[in-house]
């Protein structure tokens, strides 16, 4: 017999008033991404990035399934209040965390949701290879490429900082497939992988897959690798694949430039998400609403195989719960963190789902705070559900 659920009270779940937030960050339209996305570029010379083009997928057999991706569904629709107990403890954590941080559990269920600057946007960092998988997988559905087509990366495909995949590319390059760079860009959050995975279908096409999913405040403006330069303040070159040479340009930067440029970035990301998108988008992913069931199986088996930030919000876990997840990891600079993140989808024993988002813009606590911080959110998801259960 189903355990019956305790009665609470329910708070609206627009973010509440916190005094580091100084007025709503407007977002961008998603016409706009290519233009706000590569703007920094010129801040030490050298011509702009030219925008991405949508690449034309070749003629691929469809998936096995032979199963086509469903209809658009209402996955923006406003959500219900959430248990006012929830609402009260997530406020609680922002204010004592003291720098500025976006929060949203959303119950996949039952629509209601909790946020703390919900409608802000966020840089998502890594965060973003989540929306790549899913137009990669949309193309997937709608037989345009497979799992199994093989891709090839050259030397020109390296990327920056975590690149694992690039060290397999010699100088006639490395053969692999659609599958193994979705695996590898998220289970180890493999620039190389993802950035290779753009180059195949193309930022224009991961931002309209989102838009016909009705998918709003969620945006990609750039792959990972003209997107960290931009942070730092400069311009994107293929040599800088070789790590030694990015750091060393990096390194020319003049601190004010930087600070500048990550200021820039902060207040206007060009992969801004906002929290409540995230777990809406999440939630929807998770009722089989965005991807046809093999494909949604897939990636939920692969968010559920992620090796980053096993301390963030899976560190707030106990026993017997489960944590489909993605984890966002930004530069260093200045004594501070830009985009410290993770999302993800939070299992209860006994299958009640949660959709969690946690985001910090930049950060100059030590990362034991941050770890804390995530945490206490899955654990007040875990004391919310166990109110709920009577567990």
């Amino acid at each position: 017999m189903a355990p019956s659920r305790r009665r609470h009270s329910r708070l609206s779940s627009t973010a509440p008033s916190i005094s580091f937030w100084q007025g709503r960050r407007a977002r961008p339209s998603r016409g706009r991404l290519a233009s706000i996305a590569l703007a920094a570029a010129t801040i030490v010379g050298g011509a702009v990035v030219a925008a991405y083009a949508l690449t034309p997928f070749p003629a691929q057999q469809a998936h096995a399934s032979g199963e086509a991706s469903p209809a658009p569904a209402p996955v923006m629709a406003p959500l219900k209040p959430a248990p006012a107990e929830l609402q009260a403890k997530l406020a609680s954590l922002a204010a004592e965390f003291g720098e500025p941080v976006g929060i949203a559990v959303s119950h996949v269920g039952e629509g209601w949701g909790a946020t703390v600057a919900g409608d802000m946007s966020f840089p998502q960092q890594s965060v973003s290879k989540l929306w790549v998988a899913l137009a990669t997988l949309d193309a997937i559905d709608r037989g345009q490429i497979s799992l199994q087509t093989p891709l090839m990366m050259s030397p020109a495909d390296r990327s920056v900082f975590n690149q694992p995949l690039a060290h397999n590319i010699g100088e006639t390059g490395y053969w692999t497939n659609v599958s193994a760079l979705i695996r590898h860009a998220i289970v180890n959050s493999d620039n190389s992988a993802n950035d290779r995975l753009i180059r195949q279908i193309g930022i224009e096409r991961v931002n309209k897959v989102l838009d016909a999913k009705g998918i709003e405040g969620i945006q990609l403006g750039a792959d990972e690798r003209h997107l960290q330069a931009l942070i730092a303040g400069f311009q994107w070159r293929p040599e800088y694949g070789e790590p030694a040479l990015f750091e060393q340009a990096r390194g020319r930067i003049p601190r004010e430039m930087r600070e500048a440029a990550a200021q820039r970035y902060i207040a206007d990301p060009a992969d801004g998400a906002t929290p409540v998108a995230i777990v809406q988008a999440l939630a929807a992913l998770k009722r089989g609403e965005l991807l046809s069931p093999t494909s949604t199986a897939y990636l939920l088996d692969t968010l559920t195989d992620v090796r980053t930030g096993p301390r963030r919000l899976k560190g707030g876990l106990p026993p017997g719960w489960t944590a489909a997840h993605k984890t966002g990891t930004g530069q260093d600079f200045a004594g501070s963190s830009i985009g410290i993140n993770d999302v993800g989808l939070l299992t209860a024993p006994d299958g009640e789902t949660y959709a969690v988002a946690v985001l910090i813009p930049r950060t100059r606590r030590p990362n034991p705070e941050r770890l804390a911080l995530m945490q206490a959110v899955s654990a007040a998801v875990v004391e919310t559900w166990r109110m709920e259960t009577g567990a």
